[in-house]
């Protein structure tokens, strides 16, 4: 066992941020009974912290979300994100000569010359982003490839819920300008993107994907058939599939796929039902001295039918290591507050909120008893603005009754999540490593 100064437990909750404007409309924390971190707030130490925008590696004014705030967190440095990236090199007219994009292009030219094109198309800037398919839509005309087919997975989350029936108007009419590509499939992501292991959501993706089996047109435009589900509460998350051209546009043996979506979490599943992993690839895997213990999350269609999903397990398992006390570190996540937040239900997001604070006090309570130093953060917001603004901060709390003090709002410098790895190693007394160019903000008189 490694000889530490403190032993620490790290919180993160997912979508727990501070408002722009406390007291308006929409505020599930506030609305929220919050005993536990609003004593924290009061008592102990704390300090805001940006989660979004240039702070954790996105463009600017881009709202942050879980995969990015928690690299930025454990990294310990601002994180460049793969938009970003994407984006420059689109700019810089590089991603037009990537070698896996001319790979993948090449593969479909010389082979049945029929290239199909998955993912989220949304401005949103989560998962994908609309302007990196208008890109590839380019690069493939210009490679030569002769038949490109695009699946639309409908958004929802991240962007308004009745949004998809513009965003296919923009693609249609991208495409008619260049005079290149044709929609093929209209589906929701909760089918196309699960990541929660219900196979049989992703199996009403994949059958219109590749059997064509869904709603047709009809006639009428793919927008006026979005609209018609929109008129039955239909949301473009949950659109099942629109079958735009027919048999034309279904995926077929020696068709080459490309899925362009950046974040790779909720293209698992799909990508696993439709190819093979090469095993060649390099897959990464946990550091061999940790230790893992996930949670299953409750099965059910959509989480505002049990917003405190399995936050009070999770808790009751953290606080049964620290009493355990064999480790060092310990770090957990809270992800109701996101979650719920997302389905835009305001009581359940609220009840999300209140059970989260439960678990707080829970691991609190572990850490009062065992010597623990507990320090809460979030990677980002959500449940704070539910209407139509965007989660942007997050606060850290350090709680230890020997005089341990965050620096104060208000020093200069701005605080971001690439500050609380650092934090967390100073108050371990570990000797920061020169890859974090974050700062700790604990204060040393």
């Amino acid at each position: 066992m490694v000889q530490v100064k403190n032993k620490v437990c790290l919180i993160v909750h997912d979508g727990w941020g501070i408002a722009a404007t406390p007291g308006l409309e929409g505020n599930a924390i506030e609305a929220a009974t919050t005993p536990n971190m609003d004593t924290l707030a009061k008592q102990y130490s704390s300090r805001e912290l940006s989660a979004h925008g240039t702070a954790v590696g996105l463009s600017e004014g881009l709202m942050g979300n879980s995969e990015v705030g928690h690299l930025n967190i454990g990294a310990g440095r601002i994180v460049w994100q793969d938009i970003v990236r994407i984006d420059v090199s689109i700019k810089k007219k590089e991603f037009h000569k990537n070698p896996v994009i001319l790979q993948s292009l090449n593969h479909a030219k010389n082979g049945n010359g029929r290239l199909h094109l998955l993912g989220l198309i949304s401005d949103g800037g989560v998962h994908s982003h609309i302007n990196h398919l208008y890109a590839l839509l380019e690069t493939a005309k210009a490679q030569g490839v002769r038949e490109t087919y695009v699946h639309f997975f409908g958004d929802g989350r991240d962007t308004a819920p009745r949004s998809a029936a513009g965003y296919c108007q923009d693609v249609v009419g991208f495409m008619e300008k260049e005079g290149y590509g044709e929609l093929a499939t209209v589906v929701g992501r909760y089918y196309a993107m699960d990541r929660d292991k219900r196979w049989e959501r992703v199996r009403v993706a994949v059958d219109g994907l590749v059997r064509g089996v869904g709603e047709g047109l009809e006639g009428k435009g793919v927008g006026e058939v979005i609209k018609g589900n929109y008129e039955k509460d239909v949301t473009d998350e949950f659109l099942k599939p629109i079958i735009v051209n027919g048999d034309k546009g279904r995926i077929k043996d020696g068709d080459t796929l490309f899925l362009f979506n950046y974040r790779s979490d909720r293209m698992r599943e799909i990508s696993t039902i439709l190819g093979s992993l090469d095993p060649s690839l390099s897959i990464p895997r946990a550091f061999p001295n940790e230790h893992r213990y996930l949670i299953p999350s409750p099965k059910i269609p959509t989480y505002d039918q049990e917003p405190r999903m399995s936050v009070g397990l999770v808790a009751d398992k953290v606080a049964e290591l620290i009493h355990e006390s064999e480790s060092e570190f310990i770090m957990c996540n809270f992800a109701p507050p996101d979650m719920v937040g997302h389905t835009g239900v305001f009581d359940a997001a609220v009840d999300a909120v209140s059970g989260t604070d439960e678990a707080v006090g829970v691991v609190w309570r572990a850490c009062r008893e065992k010597g623990y130093v507990l320090v809460v953060t979030a990677d980002h917001g959500n449940a704070e603005q539910m209407r139509d603004l965007d989660g942007g901060g997050g606060a850290v709390y350090c709680r230890w009754g020997e005089g341990v003090r965050l620096r104060e709002d208000g020093d200069g410098e701005e605080g971001a999540l690439c500050d609380v790895a650092p934090t967390v190693l100073d108050l371990l007394g570990l000797v920061q490593p020169e890859e974090m160019t974050g700062k700790s903000l604990l204060l040393h008189e």
